[in-house]
């Protein structure tokens, strides 16, 4: 289905005379350093969302999941983040490189609030950082260290209507194809599927790197 807008905003002020201001609260929430909430927010946190950008504005957000409180808040004004191994793509670490303005969003389940943080990252290897971070005899060889500009905690609307944790609203895995499957199916040549035993094949590739990869 086409998008066929009747308006296209292209101002701020043309924006918020449609939409209208934010309430009081709202704006003066935005704190700039990591406060006790925050801290034990993070601490609680087994799952964020890391937004980045290119040099030339091509948006980026990577998941990163660990243990509850996997990110090291070093004080009131940095974060750490472990980074784990992935698919070697490197997306978060060079748009970083390129542009080191970052947003993070951390999920608590069971929370319906959230915790959003923006500022400045750099991609570093410091031997102390990276040793609390070992997990099972592995010891992550980068991280990112986020120096914080503001902190706020999001209210739960966006949680509720998704109803995220209510497990009522959870879909069975099934309803779709294996990851492998998917990917394959993606980039094969058109009119010409993926061989099934090579879709096991995958799959079973898939299944033993989270087996043996997560640290």
């Amino acid at each position: 289905m086409a998008a066929h807008p009747a308006q296209v905003f292209s101002s701020e002020s043309e924006l918020r005379e449609y939409i209208g201001r934010p309430m009081d609260l709202a704006v003066a929430k935005a704190i700039d350093h990591l406060d006790k909430y925050c801290r034990a927010f993070i601490a609680r946190s087994p799952f964020l969302t890391l937004g980045t950008a290119s040099a030339d504005g091509r948006g980026d957000v990577s998941p990163r999941g660990d243990q509850a409180g996997f990110v090291q808040v070093l004080d009131d004004h940095t974060l750490f983040i472990p980074d784990r191994p992935g698919n070697n793509r490197l997306d978060t670490m060079t748009n970083i490189i390129a542009n080191p303005n970052v947003g993070i969003l951390f999920l608590v389940p069971g929370f319906e609030d959230c915790l959003r943080v923006n500022g400045k990252a750099r991609i570093v290897r410091d031997e102390t950082l990276l040793a609390e971070a070992t997990v099972k005899g592995k010891t992550p060889r980068i991280g990112i260290l986020v120096e914080v500009d503001e902190a706020y905690l999001h209210c739960a609307k966006a949680i509720r209507r998704s109803r995220l944790w209510d497990a009522e609203s959870h879909h069975e895995r099934r309803e779709l194809p294996s990851l492998g499957k998917m990917i394959l199916e993606q980039t094969a040549p058109a009119n010409a599927p993926p061989a099934a035993d090579f879709v096991t094949e995958v799959d079973e590739l898939i299944e033993e790197n989270y087996r043996n990869e997560l640290y």
